[in-house]
């Protein structure tokens, strides 16, 4: 809705808009520094509050990690259905969002909070990144690799959660994946071979790497098997748990994927898998791969894997 908003003046320092469909916007301050700006904010995917504002904090954060920014500052926004919600209620949801925060060295400065019909919360995320080093996500190259950070699945967790069939260990495991922050987007920023960087999230793995392929005028192929996936979401995936959300996705986007033929339904939804919070996702060359992938496991990121390619071609996802 946003992007068809008729533009009526050119900004010469405003380096990333709405015309990419990217992350965040970059607004140019001076020869080395530029302003990163986002906002995100969501209802609940977990009863726990204090998870619940983890992970808001967490997934709003990504975006300016995704830019190859560095954090700065952020403003809560936050939604209250007053004299429905304990305080106490309240109290936990901005404590997670804050806890993150301070891991992330990020100082909530201020925010608003409303009236709402259900709770809400979330953030307005600024950031600082070098205007020569803004990663986009329209500008990788024919013959770059495709790496991932993050294993899929958050989605079909968090359905299995709904119906109250998520197990602890499992619910711990979704957590820590939507609360570990995309920090390797700073460092990703400083490499010359990292040419196009996003994050995996609402529109699932193959909605935000057609994005890539779109806006860089290129072809993917994709091969499943080296997809990392959460552990306890293929096993809920192959049982059928998926998201309303993963449907609407192919019905949007499916036209430019090509998939192997008799292939289970559920590697499909898993492709198309909302993720809040989800990992990044790097095109680079070949020659930088490895410094990618030592990148992410230096920082925590067990299952950052290499996951296809991209080559000349009309845009689309070829997956094998």
């Amino acid at each position: 809705m946003l992007a068809a908003t008729p533009a009526t003046r050119v900004y010469k320092d405003l380096l990333v808009g709405n015309e990419s469909h990217d992350d965040a916007a970059v607004y140019r301050l001076n020869d080395t520094q530029a302003l990163v700006a986002t906002t995100d904010f969501f209802t609940p995917i977990v009863d726990d509050p204090y998870d619940f504002g983890r992970i808001a904090a967490t997934n709003a954060l990504s975006d300016v990690y995704a830019m190859g920014g560095r954090p700065i500052m952020a403003l809560a926004l936050l939604g209250v259905p007053l004299g429905k919600l304990p305080t106490e209620v309240v109290q936990r949801i901005v404590a997670g969002g804050h806890a993150v925060c301070e891991a992330a060295g990020v100082p909530i400065a201020g925010g608003h909070s409303v009236d709402t019909p259900e709770p809400l919360y979330g953030l307005v995320a600024l950031g600082l990144v070098d205007p020569r080093k803004v990663k986009r996500n329209d500008r990788a190259q024919a013959g770059d690799v495709l790496i991932l950070g993050k294993g899929l699945g958050v989605g079909i967790m968090g359905a299995a959660l709904k119906k109250g069939e998520l197990r602890d260990k499992a619910y711990q495991q979704m957590v820590e994946s939507a609360t570990r922050l995309n920090t390797p987007g700073i460092r990703l920023a400083e490499m010359a071979g990292v040419h196009a960087l996003t994050d995996v999230t609402g529109y699932g793995l193959l909605g935000h790497l057609l994005e890539i392929c779109r806006g860089s005028k290129l072809a993917a192929r994709v091969v499943f098997d080296a997809v990392p996936v959460l552990a306890a979401a293929r096993h809920l995936a192959e049982a059928g748990y998926a998201t309303g959300a993963s449907d609407r996705n192919w019905t949007s986007f499916g036209s430019q994927v090509e998939l192997p033929t008799d292939w289970p339904g559920w590697r499909q939804k898993l492709l198309t898998d909302p993720q809040t919070s989800g990992g990044l996702l790097v095109a680079c060359d070949a020659a930088s791969a490895p410094a990618v992938l030592e990148l992410f496991k230096a920082e925590g990121f067990r299952q950052a894997t290499q996951i296809g390619t991209l080559e000349a071609g009309t845009p689309r996802v070829v997956v094998s």
